[in-house]
């Protein structure tokens, strides 16, 4: 062994891989490779190269990871030809033209004559080439697929004995537009959000918006996926089952912000769930989702307003002109399109339904489900720290309070967490020992606003020169806009989709929340006013607005 010194964890490697070869026959089969790659976690072609390095020297040191650089006895290149065979190699070789190894030589050769140097011989170039990172060099010459799939080792598929052992869960852009309710008029592409049950294939949930994705269109999504379903499809008239329902054992997600944000990642904690992240930039980790997701575009190619998915299947089609569904409209579509066809037909790779598949990898013990479906929700909700003070919790410049947050008062500096929903900022809550408190502005004459038109109340005031803001001229200045947005003789759809973000809101102040075992038309309504039942994934949500 050399006398330079070697890391533990590059020796630790290489006692393993001398161990994993040792076992190996002296002929190999593919299913010898396979299980070496399995436990090397290599490619098929490392397998080989080491199998032969142990081969021809038997020591574990001939094992160890190698450096950077020419192997031992080699000639190295003179620097100035160095020079050129780099830039070639950059330039010319290491392309998606991918000439042969016999042009790249002739363009050295080339370049070295008219500089008066030795060129080297094809064959030591070749040797160059081959102390190049091969998979680095294919991905460059034909793109990053066709190099993992060559390169990279993937010994076996994502595998999950029970429903609900696992759940993975992505966003898409729908390829269809939707129109407002009133006018009919295009609002745009939604952002669709699903979760699939990996086991029995079966979707447990999902959720649509006019919103980018984000933590909160995952918090609805959970939850709409956690929570037993009979009432939600009820209240959409749908009679078909859903009955995939229950806290997952783990998710699996990509690296989008919105799954890295600490709230998701604690609130998966509080409830055991195992979150795991997909390796950056492999896709094929994601494939039960992906799959998923192509299957629900593929069908929604089928409606009007399909922008398809791509313009050589668009054609000259007129897609905005062509849409015809609203948002809620879509959503049923889709519940009807998961429960009535997806989950009743029989999956290539299960050879039954999805809904046979449930109820067969179904465990024994009934599903777990949150104590507070409200509180689960809460806990998934986006989040900010923030000290108390003596006047309440400010938060976006806006002033909370509630009775209860007397009883905190001067125990400590330390930072609360505050949950909000960004659809509307007329109430947060504050994690306590004892639940969360739910406060509301100190000043309750102030308008339920989202998180958007804040945004841009800001926006508006720094471009105006205003550096301090205040309460009082973010509101003024939201309502300035709103008054600008419902007076617009001619809307766009930027302002279309800006009424829509706070639709729910314009009906009246506040939403009641109650847990979803009966409708909340038995709730008493208040004098003077009527009310439409509308449900929130998880909840009955009554909305009370006023009579004019």
């Amino acid at each position: 062994m050399s006398d330079n010194p070697v890391a533990d964890k590059d020796w630790e490697q290489a006692e393993l891989r001398a161990k994993v070869l040792a076992e190996l026959p002296e002929r190999l089969t593919a299913g010898d490779v396979a299980w070496a790659m399995r436990q090397l976690g290599v490619s098929r072609a490392t397998v080989y190269r080491l199998a032969k390095q142990f081969r021809e020297n038997s020591r574990t040191s001939s094992l160890l990871p190698g450096a950077p650089g020419p192997k031992p006895g080699m000639k190295p290149l003179d620097p100035a030809v160095e020079v050129i065979v780099a830039r070639h190699f950059q330039e010319f070789y290491a392309t998606r033209r991918k000439p042969t190894k016999t042009r790249f030589w002739r363009e050295v050769a080339a370049d070295c004559r008219a500089q008066g140097l030795v060129p080297p011989s094809i064959r030591r170039l070749g040797r160059w080439l081959e102390l190049k990172d091969q998979a680095r060099l294919q991905a460059r010459r034909e793109g990053r697929d066709r190099a993992e799939r060559r390169h990279l080792a993937t010994p076996g598929t994502l595998t999950a004995d029970r429903s609900l052992d696992i759940v993975q869960i992505d966003h898409t852009k729908a390829d269809v537009t939707v129109v407002d309710p009133v006018s009919r008029h295009p609002l745009g592409r939604p952002t669709l959000t699903l979760a699939i049950d990996v086991s029995s294939r079966m979707v447990v949930g999902f959720h649509l918006s006019l919103e980018p994705p984000s933590l909160l269109s995952v918090a609805l999504c959970l939850t709409h996926a956690v929570m037993e379903k009979s009432h939600w499809l009820a209240a959409r008239g749908i009679n078909t089952d859903w009955p995939a329902y229950g806290i997952p054992k783990a998710i699996y997600v990509d690296n989008g912000a919105e799954f890295h944000a600490r709230a998701f990642e604690r609130a998966c904690s509080e409830y055991q769930i195992n979150l795991v992240h997909r390796p950056p930039g492999t896709p094929r980790y994601g494939g039960h989702i992906e799959r998923l997701i192509g299957t629900m575009m593929g069908a929604i190619h089928l409606l009007p307003g399909s922008h398809f998915a791509n313009i050589f299947e668009r054609g000259d089609l007129d897609a905005e002109a062509e849409a015809v569904m609203t948002l809620q409209e879509l959503e049923t579509w889709l519940a009807h399109e998961i429960t009535g066809s997806y989950h009743a037909r029989v999956h290539s790779a299960l050879e039954t339904t999805p809904l046979a598949a449930w109820e067969a990898r179904g465990s024994e013990a009934k599903p777990r489900l949150p104590t507070d479906l409200r509180r689960f929700l809460v806990d998934f909700l986006p989040s900010e720290q923030r000290v108390l003070q003596r006047d309440g919790f400010h938060l976006f410049h806006i002033r909370y309070w509630a009775d209860e947050l007397r009883w905190m008062m001067g125990r400590d500096s330390r930072k609360y967490t505050l949950k909000y929903d960004p659809r509307d900022l007329s109430r947060i809550f504050v994690l306590s020992e004892d639940g969360p408190i739910e406060a509301r502005p100190a000043d309750l004459t102030r308008p339920a606003i989202t998180l958007w038109e804040h945004r841009a109340a800001r926006r508006a005031l720094r471009e105006a020169g205003r550096r301090s803001l205040d309460e009082e001229l973010i509101f003024t200045t939201i309502q300035a806009q709103r008054d600008l947005v419902n007076s617009a003789e001619r809307e766009t759809k930027a302002i279309r989709r800006h009424k829509a973000r706070r639709a729910h809101l314009k009906r009246g102040s506040m939403i009641d929340v109650t847990p979803a075992t009966e409708p909340s038309d038995t709730l008493p309504a208040p004098k003077n006013a009527g009310s439409v039942l509308r449900d929130h994934p998880g909840f009955y949500v009554e909305e009370w607005y006023d009579d004019d």
